[in-house]
């Protein structure tokens, strides 16, 4: 058997499939590539600082328990979980918070008890923004997670550690979730492959059924698409009791990228979300449209008659009693804590009592008006099948953006950077953030695409197309080879 030492290229550049195939063909052992990653997280502990909490035994010693050859698809590939969302047993879940220290859950949630099988193996959790609030990932808990590719700039959020982790090759693939944006903006700041799955395509329990009204749901971030495809077959599907499920896919999501697909109506639109989108950020998407005109596509500029400036406030309202319900359960599922303003951040605690402010009508009217805008907006995928837009309305910002201003300030500055992220998960659609483009100093800006409810495939099938026109799966930050230790 091989030795890390003895490969040809960095461990750190390849993706989940390749890595799986080391442990496969017996290259490397589960325990060496798990070994490898711990070397590479402890070393861009410092600078990076995408990993809050570590459980490396526990992941050495499912290595070493695995099957010679093994007998899952991904087995030995080093994971990360977010810290916030699916419990994992015997690992620390405090959702970035201090409101959380030590609360540690006695049972896998049914996401990761699939990632699990799948054979990833958990190294941790990785950082998030405190309870998702902000689409930043600079908790105070914790400490700043800094971009790989600049450190003095945001991962995004709130699944920038995840992000983060990805981009700077310490796994080659993370879970994530996205309630507004939480998957797509990080994946866009760092420069990797993001896909927020279809409303229920992925499982959310036991111990939660819905989230802020249907807005939540999970994946992960991913160096390669063939990797999120593959991830997605895995750990798509209802359990039982869940209160809906997503519309019956019968295929495979790895099959969709096997042919480009069909010639797809395709609009594109860099109109203002709340604010007007920065020219690198509006002219990706045009390169995007470009490109995908170029392979085949029909692509003409369009957009829906509602954007997230319309809906805002009832977004924010919905949102503020989400992250409310969140502490109040959590607390709950924590041995019956208590909120108080010193345990939580100051932004966190002001949408905590925001959400409490609000009465059961007006968050059911706001619910209704939200639906009245979802429809609008899939009416207009009736009549495309991808829509082209920014994910963010400028590349990673410097850290501390965010934290300027009273919270609300700060709550409506995070959503003008968001763009129209949200417009997504209002509808339940599936949308991706494709690693297309880079501004003049070499930052990463990613591009949003956003299909038909229901219809990953075509998405998928779509980036697989873009990747092969314009690799990206390989490439790395220059902090992530500056290191010996980083490329063990």
């Amino acid at each position: 058997m091989a030795s890390v030492r003895d490969l040809e290229g960095p461990l750190d550049a390849l993706d989940a499939h390749d890595q799986a195939a080391l442990v496969r063909t017996g290259t490397l052992s589960a325990r060496e590539l798990a070994e490898a990653a711990v070397a590479r997280i402890e070393a861009a502990r410092f600078s990076v600082n995408a990993v809050s909490i570590t459980c490396y035994d526990q992941a050495l010693d499912a290595a070493d328990r695995m099957t010679d050859p093994p007998d899952a698809p991904f087995a030995g590939v080093p994971f990360l979980l977010k810290d916030l969302g699916p419990a994992c047993a015997g690992v620390e879940a405090n959702a970035g918070s201090a409101f959380l220290a030590g609360f540690t859950p006695a049972r896998d949630s049914t996401l990761v008890r699939r990632f699990r099988e799948s054979g990833l193996l958990i190294l941790g959790k990785s950082a998030t923004a405190e309870f998702g609030v902000l689409p930043t990932t600079e908790p105070v808990r914790f400490g700043p997670t800094r971009n790989p590719w600049d450190l003095g700039r945001s991962t995004g959020g709130s699944s920038g550690g995840a992000a983060a982790a990805v981009a700077a090759g310490l796994v080659p693939l993370a879970h994530a979730n996205d309630a507004g944006g939480s998957i797509r903006i990080p994946a866009a700041c760092c420069g990797v492959f993001g896909l927020k799955p279809t409303r229920a395509r992925t499982p959310l329990g036991p111990d939660v059924g819905d989230l802020m009204n249907g807005l939540a749901c999970e994946h992960v971030v991913s160096r390669s698409v063939r990797d999120s495809a593959a991830v997605l077959d895995l750990i798509a599907g209802p359990a039982p009791g869940d209160p809906y499920c997503a519309p019956h896919f019968d295929g495979s999501y790895t099959e969709a990228l096997s042919a480009p697909p069909r010639p797809l109506r395709i609009a594109f639109t860099s109109r203002p979300g709340t604010v007007t989108p920065h020219p690198a950020c509006a002219e990706a998407v045009r390169e995007a449209a470009r490109l995908c005109a170029e392979l085949g596509h029909d692509v003409v500029e369009d957009a829906p008659d509602v954007g997230i400036a319309d809906v805002a406030d009832a977004f924010l309202d919905v949102w503020a009693a989400g992250v409310s319900s969140a502490v109040t359960g959590q607390g709950a599922a924590a041995g019956g804590r208590t909120p108080e303003p010193h345990l939580l951040e100051e932004l966190t605690w002001w949408l905590y009592q925001k959400g409490r402010a609000l009465s059961a009508a007006s968050y059911l009217l706001t619910v209704s008006r939200m639906q009245r805008a979802a429809r609008t907006l899939a009416a207009f995928h009736e009549r495309y099948d991808v829509l082209i837009s920014a994910v963010t309305s400028e590349p990673a910002p410097v850290l501390g953006r965010f934290s300027r201003g009273t919270a609300e300030e700060q709550l409506r500055d995070a959503l003008g950077f968001a763009h129209e992220t949200p417009l997504a998960n209002l509808t339940g659609q599936p949308a991706m953030s494709v690693p297309l483009h880079r501004d003049a100093t070499g930052l990463p800006v990613g591009v949003q695409f956003t299909g038909r409810l229901g219809d990953e495939a075509t998405l998928l099938a779509l980036a697989g197309q873009l990747e092969q026109a314009r690799p990206w799966a390989h490439a790395l930050p220059v902090m992530s080879t500056a290191a010996p230790a980083a490329h063990l």
